[in-house]
């Protein structure tokens, strides 16, 4: 008897969450195509091959307030999930990051029999480790992004976290480039260093990390007027928010035709101005894993209001807030979570990453040690399998698997795994490290 297909549920709320979504979606599709899939995410999601029944994405937020005002769509959402799980049964529901909704979701699926996975789940050992007893009460397995992840989890009661490595990485293996983008970014570059601004993909982000960004850009325009500044949006919207932020600031005469004439802004163009950056500034998230594989120096910023950084400092657990500092354990990338004017700083360092050989140097090298640690690719496959495996009996995944290549255990990254190394655009060979894992793992504990 032919087996019936079977139906996963996946949710995601954030631009880089759709993402992950989408190539676990393609994963999972080519490993059986006969599976259903249905959610909640954004338009990459979507055209993976998954029904979105709700464009989770287009509502992103963060900071208790904005969440405050959102809590009737929020509740909106959840009553359908409800009314799905209900309806329809899923086998299995895959969450993907977005705490907040996503531990109600999770309740909604256990409640009616439905297994709950976490697919990358979010940091809790940052900034709220008493939410371990929601994730032992809802959430049947966590596919871990970051090395020492489940070890935290193990030491506090819950055995069922398992590291499958950073998706991110599979993006940036598979992530091809517009060459007529490049060489029109290289033939307008006049010999002179690029710095890269990325001031997030929230609208939230953009709003508060938006005018400092640009300001300290005029500053650094005024001292080195060869500096080639692209900033990357991550929507058209976004983009014209920026470009009214650079209309409002008060500039003299020069210094506004000099950065009318140096800067630019761009959307959907992230991956080909990394590649020409020499120097970033970029507000905190999973991009710094990707200026980290280009091998860019940048200083990681995330401003907000004074009250509402007294708020966040009384939950967050650990000393840094970039990905790659804290799989470091070091200040890689310097990192500001302020509320005061940080411009100065800004142009400091992006003069030393670009006029100091020494200090590039450095910066450089730390970037290589991290990389390292963690830069390889193979996890969406290794998430795919595990959530297979949970739904077929094995003779089901014999069969799924009989054309496929025999992968490695997904409790542990495979020895010689292949890296590909966009910076230097050469493909090399790195080992698995675990060194790290434990120093990371008591800090955060």
């Amino acid at each position: 008897m032919r087996d019936r297909a079977m139906h996963l549920f996946l949710s995601t709320g954030e631009p880089s969450g759709d993402l992950h979504a989408a190539n676990l979606a393609h994963e999972l599709k080519r490993l059986d195509p006969s599976l259903k899939l249905s959610g909640f995410g954004g338009p990459r999601l979507a055209e993976a091959g998954c029904e979105v029944i709700y464009p989770l994405t287009e509502l992103a937020v963060m900071w208790f307030t904005r969440v405050l005002l959102n809590l009737g769509t929020f509740l909106g959402i959840l009553r359908q999930a409800e009314r799905f799980f209900e309806e329809h049964r899923p086998d299995l529901v895959v969450l993907i990051d977005y705490p907040g909704l996503h531990w109600w979701i999770a309740r909604a699926a256990h409640q009616r029999g439905i297994p709950v996975v976490y697919f990358v789940p979010p940091q809790i050992w940052a900034w709220a480790p008493w939410r371990i007893e929601k994730i032992k009460r809802h959430f049947d397995e966590l596919l871990c992004s970051l090395p020492f992840e489940p070890r935290w989890y193990h030491q506090r009661g819950y055995p069922h976290a398992t590291y499958i490595g950073h998706p991110y990485f599979d993006e940036l293996r598979q992530r091809r480039l517009d060459p007529a983008v490049l060489e029109r970014y290289r033939s307008e570059a006049d010999d002179a260093d690029t710095l890269a601004i990325l001031p997030g993909s929230r609208s939230a982000e953009v709003g508060f990390n938006g005018p400092p960004l640009l300001k300290a850009a005029a500053k650094l325009a005024a001292v080195r007027p060869r500096t080639r500044f692209r900033v990357a949006a991550y929507k058209s919207t976004h983009a014209q928010t920026l470009r009214d932020m650079l209309d409002a600031l008060d500039l003299p005469t020069d210094q506004r035709a000099l950065l009318d004439r140096r800067l630019s802004i761009h959307v959907g163009e992230t991956p080909e101005i990394l590649r020409v950056a020499a120097a970033s500034w970029s507000v905190s998230g999973s991009v710094s894993l990707e200026l980290m594989m280009e091998a860019v120096p940048s200083a990681v910023v995330y401003l907000r209001p004074r009250w509402n950084l007294w708020v966040a400092r009384r939950f967050i657990q650990v000393r840094y807030i970039s990905l790659v500092n804290l799989i470091a354990d070091e200040e890689i990338f310097p990192e500001f979570l302020e509320s005061r004017d940080i411009t100065d700083d800004l142009v400091r360092l992006a003069q030393g990453w670009l006029d100091d050989p020494a200090q590039r140097a450095r910066a450089l090298a730390g970037l290589d040690r991290v990389r390292d640690l963690c830069a390889q690719p193979g996890a969406t496959r290794r998430a795919a399998e595990r959530l297979l495996t949970r739904l077929h009996s094995p003779e089901r995944m014999a069969r799924l698997r009989q054309d496929e290549t025999s992968l490695s255990q997904p409790t542990s990254l495979a020895p010689s795994a292949t890296r590909f190394d966009s910076a230097h655009s050469v493909p090399c060979r790195l080992e698995p490290s675990t060194t790290h894992s434990g120093t990371i793992a008591a800090k955060v504990s």
